[in-house]
Order: structure tokens, then C-alpha cells, then sequence
């Protein structure tokens, strides 16, 4: 089209909407008199509030997350039967080179809750519950400083060496500790388990325990501080995990037999993934934590020493 005749239509275009946004509409009845509203009220839903209707299913619903993405797989019960024994992302079909619309809904929620993960805070409720003190590490500038120096977290600062040295035991058989590491809902969902399984296996089999404490910004290296402070034979780290796509809520137990400044992983055991639910069963982990921490007691030994002493 000419640019002459271009303009012109444009020009007509804007013309006539100008004519129609001036025209008035129908008469509008008068406005109801107000009336005062009830004495309760129902919240309005996210719907009414917002004007916005959100149409599509929770795409973290294990019917939404185990539903197969392939149109017409050519054997449909072993499609099913692999996505039912993985959380591997398996069956999820592809529209030409892309994601489709729901594997892709499903992934950017997991990220979500591996975000919220690692910017949540233990709930302080449940440590108090528990009978758990607050320490910290030497990260001072929350969170980001945390997760930007995992330095930072292996040391605990001066007044956390001072308030443990002042309540804590010294010398136990047996110190447990708590730290919230990279996952805060996987304190929150496991602990409550976990924690008494260990301190009456404890009782049962005779070993002193120490002062149980909970340490914020925690990594694991910081069992060595541990160990120099209050000399345990056998110390135990309950910390959360580095929360995976869609799974927040694995603990591990890391044990040290009598740790000090120096050891490495290699000095050290550890039971990953306890969780309810896939995982290792909370109590199931807490009774074998235990069984390890005698075994620790008995060789003098933790990480590889123990097990070469085994073999």
C-alpha cells in the first residue's frame, strides 16, 4: 500500500473511535442508596478481590505430577509404571522443540518452593517447643551473606562460643545440634521426629547427652567448633539440605567422632534424605543414628577410619 493511502486509512481509523468514545452510552440507573454492610462478612475469594480467574489446577498435585505428557505413548502402563518409581522429570512430551504448558507450570512451581526454602526461617515456635537455645554463625548480614559465604558458616561467632560454653554440658557421649542449613521447612517437617528417637535412644542405651541447641546459618563444617567447645565424643548434626526442584523438606544427620578443628567430610558420616515419604523414615534414621554414634564410640573412629576399622 502507498504511504499516502496508508496515513489516510489511518487517519479514518482514529477518526471514527475518537467519534465513538464521544458518543454517550445508555442512561445509567442512579446508584443504589448505601447501606451499611453486615456485621460479618465473608472474605471475598481471590476472584471477587481481584477480578482476575485463575482456570488451571495446582500443577504440584501428585494426579497433576504423575499425569503422562505424551499423547499416545506406545506402551501407556509402562509410561505410567516409570513415572510412578521416579521423581525423575520422565513422560513430560514436548510441543515441536518446547516444554509443554503444564512441564513447564510444574517446574517453575518446584523452583518456587526451593526459593522459599532457602529464604525461610526456622519457625522460632517450634525450637522453644523443643527446648532448643539460639546460636549463630559468624554471618552477621542474614540470609544472602549466608549463602555467599559458606566460610562464614562453618565457624560460630564469640558469642555463640561464650552461650554455648555457658550452657551446654561439657564432655557428653552424645551432643546433638540443630541447624537450619539451606532448608528451613526441612527442620520444620522432620525434627519433631527425629530429635526424640535420638534422645531416648540415648537414655535407653546409657549415654550422656549434651545440651541440644540450635545454630542459625549453619553449615556443616561448624561440627568442628563443636567438637573444640565442648569435647563429645560422638557429635550429631541434624541440618537441612539443599532443597532439590520441588523437594524441600530433606534432613541429614552428619556424626563426627570427637571432631576438631582440621577434620574434613572425610572424618565424617552422614544419613541423607530423611524424609517422610520416599525418603528415609525419620524414626527409622533416628534409631540408626544412634546404632552409628555406639558403633563411633566403640572403634574410636568416624568417616573413613570407621570404615576401613569395618571392612
Amino acid at each position: 500500500m502507498e504511504p499516502d493511502r496508508l496515513e489516510a486509512v489511518i487517519r479514518a481509523v482514529v477518526k471514527e473511535l475518537e467519534a465513538a468514545t464521544a458518543r454517550p452510552g445508555p442512561a445509567q440507573p442512579p446508584p443504589a442508596p448505601a447501606t451499611p454492610p453486615p456485621a460479618q462478612t465473608a472474605s471475598p475469594s481471590a476472584e471477587q478481590a481481584t477480578g482476575l480467574r485463575i482456570d488451571l489446577g495446582d500443577p504440584t498435585l501428585p494426579e497433576a505430577r504423575c499425569r503422562p505428557g505424551i499423547p499416545a505413548p506406545a506402551d501407556a502402563e509402562g509410561l505410567d509404571a516409570l513415572m510412578e518409581c521416579t521423581t525423575a522429570r520422565i513422560g513430560v512430551g514436548r510441543a515441536g522443540p518446547c516444554l509443554r504448558t503444564a512441564a513447564l507450570n510444574l517446574f517453575t512451581s518446584d523452583l518456587a518452593v526451593t526459593k522459599d526454602a532457602l529464604a525461610r526461617e526456622v519457625d522460632p515456635a517450634l525450637l522453644s517447643r523443643l527446648g532448643l537455645f539460639t546460636v549463630r554463625t559468624r554471618v552477621e548480614r542474614g540470609k544472602e551473606e549466608y549463602l555467599l559465604r559458606p566460610d562464614l558458616g562453618r565457624l560460630l561467632g564469640e558469642e555463640a562460643r561464650r552461650t554455648v560454653e555457658e550452657r551446654c554440658v561439657p564432655q557428653p557421649d552424645v551432643q546433638i545440634c540443630v541447624g537450619d542449613g539451606l532448608s528451613a521447612q526441612a527442620v520444620e517437617v522432620n525434627l519433631e521426629k527425629i530429635l526424640p528417637v535420638l534422645q531416648a535412644g540415648c537414655a535407653t542405651a546409657g549415654l550422656k547427652q549434651g545440651t541440644p541447641f540450635f545454630i542459625q546459618y549453619c553449615r556443616v563444617g561448624v561440627l568442628n567448633d563443636i567438637g573444640d567447645l565442648l569435647q563429645p565424643k560422638v557429635a550429631i548434626l541434624l541440618i537441612g539440605e539443599r532443597p532439590g526442584l520441588g523437594r524441600a523438606d530433606s534432613l541429614s544427620a552428619y556424626m563426627a567422632y570427637r571432631p576438631r578443628a582440621g577434620h574434613t567430610d572425610a572424618d565424617r558420616d552422614v544419613i541423607c534424605n530423611i524424609f517422610d515419604g520416599g525418603g528415609a523414615n525419620p524414626l527409622e534414621a533416628g534409631a540408626y543414628a544412634l546404632r552409628l554414634a555406639q558403633r563411633m564410640i566403640q572403634k574410636q573412629a568416624s568417616g573413613v577410619k570407621l570404615k576401613l576399622l569395618e571392612d
